[in-house]
């Protein structure tokens, strides 16, 4: 193999979480994140009908497949090479280790799960930010919790 192809090769690990606990972590706030891309691209017609302003400006000048595609990449990249580095470089003790990701968790069901599910459910159920926010990061929160449960 060539030295170039296996530096890269080399440097590829980093996009892939070390530990177990990271990429359940990661498959469970993409998937909450893939919903709501998906309900976007289903029900949105306009890009006026978007209220993430920032996605809908990506929508005006891109259309809606393709502006709502580059926004959700552009927007959730940092989160995975952040989690993917960070379980690679942060081994805390145990005890801390525990509160650490606790933090971590709620962090995440309110701010990336709740956020993505408010926007998803937005497009059909009819209730206040807060109510579909907070449903988001708790459904978020029991699936970590059994998925955490579950031995490997």
């Amino acid at each position: 193999m060539r030295p170039e192809a296996s530096r890269l090769f080399a440097s590829m690990r980093f996009l892939i979480p070390r530990n177990n606990f990271w990429l359940k972590r990661l498959c469970v706030l993409f998937a909450f994140i893939l919903m709501d891309y998906g309900v976007t691209l289903a029900l949105c017609k306009t890009p006026a009908e978007e209220g993430n302003l920032f996605a809908r400006s990506f929508m005006e000048v891109y259309g809606i497949p393709l502006g709502l595609t580059l926004f959700d990449f552009i927007a959730n990249f940092p989160i995975y090479m952040l989690l993917c580095l960070n379980s690679r470089f942060i081994n805390l003790p145990p005890r801390l280790s525990r509160i650490a990701e606790s933090l971590v968790d709620l962090t995440f069901a309110w701010f990336i799960a709740g956020l993505h599910f408010n926007g998803a459910a937005s497009w059909f159920w009819f209730v206040p930010d807060v109510l579909r926010q907070a449903s988001g990061a708790f459904l978020y929160l029991l699936i970590i919790l059994i998925v955490s449960l579950k031995k490997p």
